[in-house]
């Protein structure tokens, strides 16, 4: 990989998830030694972080690290905002998992005709 020019710009995409299942995205051109922060005004973004010390406030990251708005990004960084889970996923499983029974789900789902148990 090339080396870097002192002064040149880093290409970064931000992600934000706006809604279940939709994103809006970005490309975007940023001088060296930007922020996750400065990545988020430069897009119009910087509204989806809520007032600062919000509880729903949330979290950014960069490829699936959880960092801070102050964190440096560098050169095909993408930068992503996660909603907040409104259920812990845990929690979500156990209460479905209810709901179906036990023998409804998981290996014996699908138990052919006249098979054993557990087969």
């Amino acid at each position: 990989m090339a080396e870097r020019v002192p002064g040149s710009t880093v290409q970064v995409t931000v992600v934000v998830c706006i809604a279940p299942r939709k994103t809006q995205e970005w490309v975007l051109q940023l001088p060296e030694g930007a922020t996750v922060a400065d990545a988020l005004r430069a897009c119009g973004a910087d509204g989806a972080l809520g007032p600062q010390g919000s509880a729903d406030r949330p979290t950014l990251g960069i490829w699936g690290r959880a960092v801070l708005p102050d964190a440096a990004i560098r050169h095909l960084d993408r930068v992503e905002v996660y909603r907040p889970l409104k259920v812990d996923p845990k929690v979500a499983r156990r209460e479905r998992f209810a709901r179906q029974g036990a023998r409804t789900t998981g290996l014996f789902a699908r138990q052919r005709p006249g098979g054993k148990s557990g087969y």
